[in-house]
Order: C-alpha cells, then sequence, then structure tokens
C-alpha cells in the first residue's frame, strides 16, 4: 500500500479542511442547539462535489474515489461530525444505486444525489430488526406495474431533507427487497421526530409507509435481493463511520493540544505535566491507528474489493477510540470541557453515535470473528 496522497487527493483534502474551518466551524455550535437540518451548508457540499466524490463523472460523480470519500469526511468531522455523517448517509442510497441500479436509474436518481440535487434516505431498520432481515415487517405487494408498500421504518436519518428513500420490505418472494421511493409520494409520511444527544441536526425520524405506489423500474435488483445489496451499501457506510470517528478523534486531539499550551496551573502551561502528557500522546496514538485502518480500508474499495470484514474492523477499532479520545479530551480541558460552550462537550457527545448507528460494536465483532472463522484471515 502506497502512503502517500496523490496530489488530487491533498488538493480534496486542503479544500475540505478550509471549508469546514471557515464554513462550519462558526455554526457548528448553533446548528448543534437548534437541532435543525443545515440545507444551507448542505447546498455548498453539493457545489463542492463531496456527495460524488467515489463516483465517475458519467454519474454526476469526481472521480475522487472512497479515498477522496474519506479525506473529505475526516475534515468536515474535526469542526462537526454532523457534516461527514450527511455525506456517509447519503452514500447509502448513492452505494446502493451505483452498485444494483439500472442505467435508468443511475441517471434519473444517482446523478441528481451525487451532485447534490437531491438527498436521499435509508429505510431499512424496524422497531424490532436491528440488522436482522427475519424481523422485517413491511410489506412491497406487487399491482400491476407498481409496487404498494406499507409499513414502519425507525431511525431515517435526514429525514426531512431526503427527496428519496431506499426502503427495504417483503416483496412476493417474501424475502427482502430494496426500492427507491419518492418521498412526496401519497403516503409517505414523517412521524415521531428523533431528538438525538449528538450529531444533532442529522434529524432521524420514524417514517409511516401507508400504501405508497412505487412503480415496478424502482426496484433495485433482483426481487428478494435486498439485503444483499442493503450489506454492501453498509459497509460502505461503516468506512464512512470509521472516518467521523478519525475526524471526531482528530478535532478533539487538536483542541487539547491547544488548551494544554493555554492553560496553566501553578505558573506554568499544564502540557509541561506528565500526566497531561501522557493523555495527549494516548490520544494520538488512537487517532493515528484509527486512520491508517480508515484509508487501508478506503484503498481496497478503490482497487474493487469487498469490505465486509475491513469496514468492520475499521468502524469497530475507530469508534471506540473516538470515544475514548473524546474521554481522554474532556479529563484535559477539566471542568471547562464540561461547559456547552466548548467544543470539545460537542464532540463527546458526537462521538458515541459511531459506536451505534448502521450496525453496534458487537455486530462488528460478529461479522469479524465469522470471517475469521471461515478461514477468512
Amino acid at each position: 500500500m502506497d502512503f502517500d496522497l496523490e496530489e488530487h487527493h491533498r488538493m480534496i483534502r486542503r479544500q475540505a479542511g478550509d471549508f469546514a474551518e471557515r464554513s462550519l466551524r462558526p455554526l457548528a455550535a448553533e446548528i448543534d442547539r437548534r437541532c435543525e437540518f443545515p440545507f444551507e451548508l448542505s447546498e455548498e457540499m453539493g457545489r463542492l462535489g463531496y456527495y460524488g466524490l467515489p463516483y465517475p463523472a458519467s454519474c454526476g460523480g469526481t472521480g475522487a474515489g472512497y479515498t477522496g470519500y474519506v479525506l473529505v469526511i475526516e475534515q468536515l468531522c474535526r469542526v462537526s461530525m454532523l457534516f461527514g455523517a450527511i455525506i456517509a448517509v447519503n452514500g447509502l442510497s448513492e452505494e446502493a444505486i451505483f452498485r444494483h441500479g439500472s442505467e435508468e436509474q443511475k441517471q434519473q436518481h444517482l446523478a441528481l444525489l451525487t451532485k447534490g440535487e437531491l438527498l436521499s434516505s435509508f429505510a431499512f431498520t424496524e422497531a424490532a430488526t436491528g440488522s436482522d432481515p427475519r424481523a422485517i415487517e413491511a410489506r412491497a405487494r406487487l399491482d400491476g406495474d407498481h409496487y404498494i408498500i406499507s409499513g414502519q421504518k425507525h431511525f431515517v436519518a435526514l429525514a426531512p431533507a431526503s427527496r428519496v428513500a431506499t426502503v427495504f420490505a417483503r416483496d412476493d418472494t417474501d424475502r427482502v427487497g430494496a426500492f427507491v421511493v419518492d418521498t412526496s409520494a401519497e403516503g409517505y409520511r414523517i412521524r415521531e421526530p428523533c431528538e438525538t444527544m449528538g450529531a444533532r441536526g442529522l434529524c432521524p425520524a420514524v417514517i409511516y409507509l401507508d400504501d405508497v405506489r412505487v412503480p415496478e423500474g424502482n426496484r433495485l435488483g433482483e426481487p428478494g435481493k435486498g439485503y444483499g445489496i442493503m450489506l454492501e451499501a453498509v459497509s460502505v457506510g461503516k468506512l464512512g463511520i470509521a472516518a467521523e470517528a478519525v475526524g471526531v478523534g482528530q478535532g478533539a486531539l487538536e483542541l487539547s493540544v491547544e488548551y494544554a499550551q493555554e492553560r496553566k496551573a501553578y505558573g506554568r502551561p499544564i502540557a509541561d505535566m506528565l500526566s497531561i502528557k501522557g493523555l495527549l500522546a494516548e490520544m494520538a496514538s488512537r487517532v493515528e491507528a484509527s486512520r491508517l485502518l480508515t484509508y487501508q480500508t478506503a484503498f481496497v474499495r478503490d482497487r474493487g474489493g469487498d469490505i465486509m470484514k475491513e469496514s468492520a474492523t475499521a468502524k469497530l477499532f475507530a469508534s471506540q477510540a473516538a470515544v475514548d479520545v473524546t474521554r481522554m479530551a474532556m479529563q484535559v480541558h477539566g471542568a471547562y470541557g464540561y461547559m456547552k460552550e466548548m467544543d470539545i462537550e460537542r464532540l463527546y457527545r458526537d462521538a458515541k453515535l459511531t459506536e451505534i448507528y448502521e450496525g453496534v460494536s458487537e455486530i462488528q465483532r460478529v461479522i469479524i470473528a465469522d470471517h475469521l472463522l471461515k478461514g477468512g484471515g
């Protein structure tokens, strides 16, 4: 693996860092306080090409690959995890359509998503499912040239901003199918918005689907093949979450180094104390290890490899590291870090989500262990 980034990737990383400092940092705390979707900043990310990073120009993308994808997410999450999460959540439907959609579906849906002209939700989870397709109760019944979808979906992120949603429901095969649904369709209703501890503005909600009519041409892949589509898309989503965790950890480390150099106790900076140096060194080590796992996974995906195990490993390690690093950062900041006006307080809350969404850490351990037990190395 070549650890030297190509010049266009270095440029993308610089641009994303500049955007984060210029446009996101001044508004991050207010967006968190209001817990509202940042429509204007999302549109600016679309103009910068951040929704189409992994995909070719023929699909409206920028061709920066999955390496460009993780670099941008990391830089944005140094300042606010919300914005990297928006890219990663939107990317779930993009990946599903790119890998399993017809050419017509790619032109009709993917090209608009990669340009940021539309945003999308990914509606798999139900009250009893977690990641278990056997518990899905939503139904998609074929009626002529349309499917009629009924059911409920929970924790659907980007709900108020999404113009389309990838919805998973049992089709006439009694297995899970995948469907691209227009969220303005009659019967598609956003109910019960969920106010979260962190990543506020991601706006997850409960979705009701009351006999929503979806053209048969909006089915992704073959009937009954939706679970495989979901797994592949989520493997890339986990790569995005690992990058989110790296960014949050890096942001917490930077804030801690700066604070330790400025804050004085007993007449000298607390950075001179061995206990503080120990915390900073531990934080830096965990962030760097997380970064290497994440970049390696992107490297494999850029070369067309399956990353089911790699993305589970990167998400597991990086998310745990982000939670630990932000906790250590709170120790460096002391009582000041516990104050709402401090950025570290927000990063501390954001970090926990990386251990939970798109599969809790316990699920990632099962994926990794199953791979090992099957002789995957």
